[in-house]
């Protein structure tokens, strides 16, 4: 399922994200006189993270150029050999994906070959493989799609909106000799890096209100999967609630129904 927002489609996973920065200015409102919001963002090159040297055309030939699709740049790129077993030397191969194709992709980095036989032992879990998935580039490319979703829509919202970049931050920080924190980078990004700190801050963390898994991953015997969700109320409270304990106050961050025996 894809959303249409703001001329193009926003995956959900990408739409949370987008909601939970709104959120967290929304609540930052609630506790602050803000007359002003400045929204640092940064523009990621992936090609030039992987290759420090590309210049002109070379950005428009790719590492998959004259392939005719990913599963041969990755037999090509792994030598036509398996990497199963050692010294494996099966002559039908296959691609495999590291991550599930849902979870990582079939982006080249996710993908390693495989010859038949040590792909079924894989799948029936005869082969153990010690196999990590190269280099990710999600956080990166979620920033490049969300950056211009989340400024057009706080301008919507409210009424004095402005970018900056994380380059400038960084100048204006090492510029006046400061410490790289994140309570220093927010100033500088206000354009008063000298300004006398209060000494303290705010911290807010963003967690789930419910379990949206019903069941335990773990099949028992007779095909039976225990629930995975704990009623919403033990004992009068619920997750997360605010909870005085003697002399200090503390959160609930969990729940077990006890029986005595």
């Amino acid at each position: 399922m894809y959303v249409r927002k703001h001329r193009g489609w926003l995956a959900p996973s990408i739409k949370n994200k987008i909601h939970r920065h709104l959120k967290t200015i929304k609540d930052i409102h609630k506790i602050l006189p803000v007359s002003k919001i400045i929204i640092e963002t940064a523009a990621f090159d992936i090609q030039k993270i992987k290759n420090p040297d590309i210049s002109g055309t070379e950005y428009q030939q790719g590492e998959q150029l004259n392939f005719w699709n990913v599963r041969e740049y990755v037999l090509f790129r792994d030598d036509h050999k398996c990497h199963g077993k050692k010294n494996c030397t099966g002559t039908i191969l296959n691609v495999h994906h590291i991550e599930s194709r849902k979870t990582g992709g079939n982006a080249p980095n996710n993908l390693i070959t495989l010859c038949k036989d040590c792909h079924n032992a894989y799948h029936d879990g005869r082969l153990k493989l010690d196999i990590r998935r190269g280099q990710s580039f999600r956080d990166e490319a979620f920033m490049g799609i969300m950056r211009w979703a989340v400024y057009n829509q706080l301008k919507e919202i409210y009424p004095n909106v402005s970018m900056t970049y994380g380059y400038i931050t960084k100048n204006t920080r090492i510029r006046n000799g400061l410490e790289n924190t994140r309570c220093i980078d927010a100033r500088c990004i206000t354009g008063h890096p000298m300004v006398k700190s209060l000494g303290y801050y705010y911290n807010q963390k963003a967690v789930r209100r419910h379990n949206r898994q019903i069941h335990k991953a773990t099949i028992n015997r007779g095909g039976y999967r225990k629930l995975n969700q704990a009623p919403k109320y033990v004992f009068g409270f619920q997750l997360f609630d605010k909870v005085l304990l003697g002399d200090s106050y503390g959160f609930i961050f969990g729940r077990r129904i006890v029986e005595a025996i």
